[in-house]
């Protein structure tokens, strides 16, 4: 991918664990490597179609003094997110941090950190089947839409659905709905829990019914399993009204569990 480096910006800053480090401050070195399309760049030769690199050490700059961290890990985070919030064409940002007056007792030359972000593509189950289902719906769509850290929202045909599951209760709404994001995993589900509480989500009874059931079915290619997640969802292959909507908004998408594409699965799940 085509890149724009900016290297060695100094700033004075107020970061580190010490008190004398957030009282007296030290010089940092910061290097960012900008990475988009360069193709109509230089076809076109206007500012406009590039990313102005003036700016972008601006904004480096004013966030990394806005606050004093502990972390120059934290700092690094903070200043990669900015940079993808403020300035749509960056597709993926390389941030290095250098810290060069560290206070380690031993002649050094740096201590630096590295980090790689970018906006990632999500994928995630909705459903509702207690109250005004399309009200729950949509304010989840709405609140996804509202977060800095989350972009291009967009949820597929909302489809009526019977329970899945042994429970009895009234019927669902179930969609997909695809967005892009800058927070892992985590603070996702964080997010959604959070969402899911302002719907007054109740998890009294598994596959029980509930005002607003929001899901990560898939976060870019990653799997994962741990007491809280599991990525891709479980048990996708079987779930007509998750693959149905899924279908919709990308049926080429793959499940890197099983190296089908949701139309393979969809094909396959109906056939039975």
């Amino acid at each position: 991918m085509d890149f724009i480096n900016i290297k060695g910006l100094k700033i004075y800053g107020y970061h580190g664990v010490l008190k004398e480090e957030k009282d007296e401050g030290q010089e940092f070195l910061i290097d960012a490597k900008l990475c988009f399309d360069m193709t109509n760049v230089g076809l076109l030769d206007e500012l406009d179609s590039t990313v102005d690199y003036s700016k972008v050490s601006e904004t480096i700059k004013e966030t990394f003094l806005e606050k004093k961290y502990d972390l120059i890990e934290t700092v690094a985070e903070v200043v990669a997110r900015e940079i993808l919030v403020n300035y749509a064409i960056v597709e993926e940002v390389y941030i290095t941090i250098h810290k060069p007056h560290a206070p380690i007792p031993i002649d050094f030359d740096d201590v630096s950190v590295n980090i790689k972000r970018k906006w990632n593509q999500v994928y995630l189950g909705v459903g509702s089947n207690l109250g005004d289902r399309n009200k729950y719906i949509q304010d989840a769509i709405d609140s996804l839409t509202k977060d800095k850290y989350i972009k291009d929202v967009k949820c597929s045909t909302l489809i009526e659905t019977k329970p899945y599951g042994n429970v009895e209760q009234g019927d669902f709404l179930n969609g997909v709905i695809e967005l892009w994001t800058l927070m892992n995993p985590k603070e996702l589900l964080n997010k959604l829990h959070e969402i899911e509480s302002s719907a007054k989500r109740t998890r009294e009874i598994h596959w029980g019914p509930r005002t607003l059931d929001l899901d990560i079915l898939f976060y870019e290619e990653i799997v994962m399993s741990t007491n809280e997640l599991t990525i891709p969802h479980a048990d996708i292959e079987n779930r007509l009204f998750v693959l149905e909507p899924l279908c919709e908004l990308n049926s080429s998408l793959v499940n890197p569990k099983n190296n089908k594409t949701v139309n393979e699965m969809l094909i396959e799940l109906r056939a039975r």
